[in-house]
């Protein structure tokens, strides 16, 4: 298919208009006209373009992609290398950062609920990323929490929080998204679910008793990406492969 019609499928399924973002969505380098095949990932890496570019790709899909706010904008050191990387290889470089976070079926927050048969009644936070809903059974503990999220992410989490705490009511929202711990507390739900965690974070788990769990970034973020390829190769027909690029945080 085209790339301009590939774009302009992906901007209006994301609703990017909808989203005040730290970086452009959609198109960020423009390569080949022409998409057969889509190769897929987290981040554009300068490893994951070398492994895509290795695989046949003529366009990747990444939820993180370039040109972020207040970054440097001269094109030099690591920027230049991985923009050298496309440019020679006419390799197009499409990036979705909140919109794939936020939708309802393909985003980062509905595939980690899917994966960890979390069942989703309502959202919270800014342009509301956030979701809340139950666990996967009743009477669920933390302790079993934890080691569910372990089997399923294939990495070990960081709990803060009481192992025999049962769990009722859960919130979760992917990535860096520790910010909403404390909208999260307020509405009384008995843990958080989240990539990363900080000092003070701890501190606000023990002392309001909601459990805090820093599942990892790229972690938690590896399948919304993947979901999105799969949808438009269902669609379109062209062919697509996720590639994941180890990431320990």
């Amino acid at each position: 298919m085209q790339l301009n019609e590939l774009e302009a499928y992906l901007n209006k399924l994301l609703n990017i208009d909808q989203f005040r973002d730290y970086c452009p969505n959609g198109l960020q380098v423009e390569g080949r006209n022409e998409v057969w095949r889509v190769v897929s990932g987290v981040t554009a890496s300068f490893d994951f373009l070398q492994t895509a570019i290795l695989a046949g790709a003529d366009a990747v899909l990444v939820h993180h992609g370039y040109f972020w706010r207040n970054e440097e904008s001269r094109v030099v050191g690591i920027k230049r290398r991985r923009l050298a990387a496309l440019l020679e290889s006419d390799l197009s470089l499409l990036a979705y950062h909140l919109p794939l976070d936020a939708h309802a079926e393909l985003g980062n927050n509905a595939q980690l609920a899917r994966r960890l048969g979390l069942v989703e009644d309502g959202r919270f936070g800014e342009q509301d990323l956030a979701m809340q809903g139950i666990p996967p059974f009743q009477g669920m503990k933390l302790k079993e929490l934890r080691q569910h999220i372990e089997a399923t992410l294939l990495r070990k989490p960081l709990v803060i929080g009481d192992d025999a705490k049962v769990m009722r009511r859960i919130a979760w929202c992917t990535g860096a998204a520790q910010g909403y711990f404390d909208e999260a507390v307020q509405l009384g739900v008995d843990a958080f679910i989240t990539g990363e965690i900080s000092e003070q974070t701890v501190h606000i788990a023990r002392e309001s008793g909601v459990a805090f769990i820093s599942a990892g970034h790229h972690a938690t973020e590896r399948y919304g990406v993947q979901a999105l390829g799969e949808h438009i190769s269902d669609k379109f027909g062209i062919s697509h492969q996720f590639i994941d690029i180890d990431n320990p945080v």
